[in-house]
């Protein structure tokens, strides 16, 4: 066991666009779904209602994220101090709505590109290395309420344009990538990691299961891209690893305690690392009544364009 880390390991803290920046409607930022979801105690119970449809509705709740900490502005100072705090690395999201404002458009929007051109350089100019997450629960709210979310397929090639757009320019500047935050969040929140409502499938294994390959296949263009564009980035997945217990020895709970850290924790992770679905998978969806839409291609997009790390 190592008693030190290595020399240049990378000390930092990461935020999520959404959460930090604010100026939801400045320099023709689109809204993303986060900018439709309420704050507060409340937050789930809202979300989760069958009613719920991303409509805001400022007369009945508040929207804390639409001036977050005001990072937007503040950017500067904001890593001048992280610079003093011994932050070596930053990992920060980018608003697909402030490249991409409904998500659809063919022409990316300038001012937005220009201010992570402004970020990314801030951060290298006080030897910070950034590490840039390209989808942290920011799906252009066009996308969620007229697509339904990633559930649809066509939304692959909306955000295979997103991201050929930021790695191309800034791929130069940026050696480390993530492709989707906490891809497995959907199990907990596939509103925010899908933009799937009630409506249109929050509850529905099917739905969840389909938005997932859907992603899986996003997820491999995007290494494709940033391999052939600048082959020195480091481009990886994330998840969220929730460690579980059995209740005791007993082997019935050790299996159950298994397929449930296999559901959770690996089967998003297996299928970007590994490049296939696990062997389990079949009797995963077969457990709960799922059958994928898989096209031609897909498997050999997904096997040939692997992730690079796991966060």
């Amino acid at each position: 066991m190592k008693e030190r880390f290595p020399q240049g390991f990378m000390w930092g803290g990461a935020t999520a666009a959404n959460q930090v920046e604010g100026a939801y409607d400045e320099d023709g930022k689109g809204l993303s779904i986060v900018d439709a979801i309420p704050g507060g105690k409340s937050r789930l119970a809202i979300v989760s209602s069958p009613d719920f449809d991303f409509t805001l509705d400022p007369s009945r709740y508040t929207y804390p994220n639409h001036k977050g900490i005001d990072h937007y502005h503040r950017f500067r100072e904001d890593i001048a101090l992280f610079k003093e705090m011994g932050f070596t690395c930053y990992r920060f999201s980018l608003a697909w709505t402030r490249i991409y404002p409904n998500g659809v458009e063919q022409q990316p929007n300038e001012a937005g590109l220009r201010h992570y051109d402004e970020v990314i350089d801030t951060c290298l100019a006080h030897g910070i290395e950034p590490v840039i997450t390209i989808s942290h629960y920011e799906m252009p709210l066009h996308l969620a309420t007229e697509f339904g979310g990633w559930k649809n397929r066509d939304v692959i090639g909306h955000f295979e344009r997103f991201a050929r757009t930021v790695l191309e320019r800034y791929g130069q500047k940026v050696k480390y990538w993530m492709t989707f935050n906490e891809i497995n969040s959907a199990v907990h929140f596939p509103m925010m990691s899908q933009s799937l409502t009630v409506k249109t499938g929050a509850l529905d294994p099917q739905a969840k299961f389909q938005a997932w390959h859907n992603q899986f296949v996003a997820s491999s263009l995007a290494v494709k891209i940033a391999h052939e564009t600048h082959p020195a980035i480091q481009i990886g997945c994330m998840i969220i690893y929730a460690t579980a217990y059995a209740f005791d020895c007993n082997p019935l709970n050790q299996l159950a305690t298994l397929k449930e850290t296999q559901a959770f924790n690996f089967y998003c992770a297996d299928v970007q690392a590994k490049g296939e679905y696990p062997y389990y998978a079949k009797s995963l969806w077969a457990s709960l009544g799922v059958t994928l839409d898989i096209q031609p291609g897909d498997m050999e997009l997904i096997k040939a364009h692997t992730v690079d790390y796991i966060g």
